[in-house]
């Protein structure tokens, strides 16, 4: 599992202050069960927010020559990932997903992700050391930067995109979604720059998932400029060289964590795998059921999730939960659920058809199931958040050991308990399942009211461990409940897109 998310955020808004690095607040208020959809995780901007420009705003070319730390330090470890051109990195949405692409190596199977307690932020540590000279300058920094952040972001992409305008094509056409995922990622990793082992983690799926993205050793320099850039712009009386030469420190660590981690993968599996849609079943208005088979053998575990790009927007890449375990055949699917003005999620409910070609990142995320732990499972799914739900349940199954699972699968209406019948048949055929229906927001014959409510009324809990899937607000109010009445929370286990071991997405 991912560490406690610090304060989680929906990706359709940009944020106006490093708000994401505050502590996790308790979120006793109400939420929407489909506020965001947590199997489909696709979240976009208001369709009345006008694109920005794909072009920088003019800024003084410059070379930043007292960064040449950076270019020196990071080692270019070499990568025989292809590097496509622009307009022919995905197939058209008619070619076949089989039987023409190149042979690539077979990939090994996922290992087990770590546990609750192998990766764990500094902030949660008992009796954790002083921070070091330079995380305590870095979090300076990012404390003097939080009331400019739109400036620092702006700046930044500024920077990168007029001095190195080669990388412009490594992101989408429109920059709203994207526009602040990567500094934000460089930000968290470099506060976390004293836990050797959280940020080892998280930079390793960070550097393994952006090989899908055309990402080179040679890129890596190009973006610490831009960022030592704008934080030496907008720091204030906080920037000095000391404060500049920690940052520089931070991020070769960071940048040499990814190249390493990014070559390792190579040899293991391709940086994406090509799927063809084989059935597309719409279940509600604006939540379909997506089938496809990989064009080469996809490892995964019951639990995890992917990164899914379509060919109606190119380089925009999106989350979505697999909805069962891994089975012979070879098939993946996903539950998607159409957000308000979603491109990809619109495009995969309401435009794609089987015989279409998508690509797939490579699957990342910890919400599996401990085989070894001998305790029950509680499952609270919201929305399409039971997807990786059903997916553990069938795991369970397959291993053959008889562990009570106790699923709660929440949302606002009956109408919108779209697969519960799929649940319920298993629980026919389990004995040691049971599946209990929660409506948040309408009249139900069945359990009404919040879900993490109506799972504090059943129990006790203190033999099971928790997994979460849902919109954020549910997660964070549900994790309250479940350490409220008892669980601990290195037996609660979720994943939220944007965490720290998890921003890769």
């Amino acid at each position: 599992m991912v560490p406690k998310p610090e304060e989680p955020r929906t990706e359709d808004t940009a944020d106006s202050n490093w708000s994401w690095f505050a502590p996790a607040k308790p979120d006793t208020g109400s939420y929407d069960i489909e506020s965001q959809d947590p199997g489909s995780r696709d979240t976009e901007p208001p369709a009345d927010r006008p694109a920005p420009s794909a072009e920088p705003p003019s800024v003084p070319r410059q070379r930043i020559s007292r960064h040449r730390d950076l270019a020196a330090a990071i080692r270019p470890t070499a990568l025989t990932a292809p590097n496509p051109a622009p307009g022919t990195a995905h197939p058209s949405p008619a070619a076949p997903a089989s039987g023409t692409a190149p042979e690539r190596p077979h990939p090994a199977p996922p290992s087990q992700p770590p546990s609750l307690d192998d990766i764990r932020p500094p902030a949660a540590a008992a009796g954790s050391a002083q921070p070091s000279p330079d995380a305590i300058r870095i979090r300076r920094t990012m404390d003097a930067i939080g009331p400019v952040a739109d400036k620092v972001i702006s700046y930044f992409y500024a920077v990168l995109f007029v001095n190195h305008p080669y990388l412009r094509e490594l992101f989408p056409a429109s920059m709203d979604h994207q526009r602040d995922r990567l500094l934000r990622a460089l930000l968290t990793a470099a506060k976390h720059v004293d836990d050797s082992r959280t940020l080892g983690e998280y930079l390793s799926h960070l550097g393994r998932g952006h090989r899908k993205y055309g990402t080179r050793p040679e890129h890596y320099p190009a973006v610490g400029e831009a960022l030592i850039a704008a934080l030496s712009r907008y720091a204030g009386d906080v920037w000095d060289e000391e404060t500049e030469a920690a940052w520089v420190r931070a991020y070769t660590a960071i940048s040499q964590t990814m190249i390493d981690s990014a070559a390792a993968e190579e040899d293991k599996s391709p940086p994406w795998w090509h799927a063809e849609i084989v059935s597309h079943e719409v279940r509600t208005s604006d939540i379909a059921v997506i089938t496809v088979r990989p064009d080469q053998p996809y490892p995964f575990l019951a639990g995890q999730y992917t990164t899914l790009e379509t060919p109606w927007w190119p380089r925009v890449w999106r989350n979505y939960s697999f909805a069962g375990a891994p089975s012979p055949n070879g098939l993946l699917s996903f539950h998607v659920k159409a957000v308000p003005a979603g491109w990809v999620s619109s495009a995969l409910v309401h435009r794609a058809r089987p015989g279409d070609v998508i690509r797939l990142g490579p699957p990342t995320g910890s919400m599996v199931v401990d085989h070894r732990s001998p305790n029950g499972l509680l499952c609270l799914g919201g929305g399409t958040g039971i997807a990786p739900i059903k997916a553990l349940v069938e795991d369970v199954a397959e291993h053959g050991v008889r562990r009570p699972v106790e699923v709660f699968y929440g949302a606002r209406s009956d109408v919108d308990l779209y697969e519960l019948d799929t649940m319920l048949r298993l629980a026919q055929q389990h004995p040691w399942l049971s599946v209990r229906p929660v409506v948040s927001d309408a009249p139900t014959r069945g359990l009404s009211g919040p879900l993490p409510d109506i799972v504090r009324q059943y129990g006790p809990w203190h033999s099971f461990d928790a997994y979460l899937s849902g919109p954020p607000a549910m997660i964070r109010s549900s994790v309250d409940t479940l350490m409220g009445i008892g669980i601990p929370s290195h037996r609660i286990r979720h994943d939220f897109v944007g965490d720290l071991v998890g921003t890769e997405g």
